[in-house]
């Protein structure tokens, strides 16, 4: 089973997003702060993690940026936001997040773009 990281300060949304990922069969870990996320990411190394941008406690920038480390498996990230900005989409990529997604973001769409990048996270790791 896949361990998929929902970094997100809103209960209804990580709720929300936890049972659509269990009923995929991930399990599924949350964070609400960059603290936490980092934490997570060294607890549990997760497949993915799905990144709220806006954290009570600073920028998801900020998490990923601590948790990428050399010598340690990387989880794909994916950055999830509210605002619709070209130039904040261009700095997660140079961050190296996979994708920006637009929240709220349809569940089925939402759902095999996570099953195809755990997919390659899974492969990845078996190299």
């Amino acid at each position: 089973m896949s361990v998929v990281l929902v970094v997100e300060d809103n209960a209804l949304v990580t709720d929300a997003m936890r049972v659509l990922l269990e009923s995929c069969g991930h399990e599924v870990v949350s964070a609400e702060t960059v603290e936490e996320a980092v934490t997570r990411v060294e607890e549990h190394d997760p497949a993915l993690v799905l990144l709220d941008l806006s954290l009570p406690d600073g920028h998801g920038l900020d998490a990923l940026e601590r948790y990428v480390a050399p010598g340690r498996r990387q989880p794909i990230t994916v950055a999830l936001t509210g605002h619709d900005d070209p130039d904040l989409r261009e700095r997660c990529l140079r961050a190296g997040c996979r994708d920006v997604l637009l929240k709220p973001v349809p569940a089925r769409k939402l759902m095999a773009m996570v099953n195809d990048w755990v997919g390659e996270a899974i492969e990845r790791r078996s190299e």
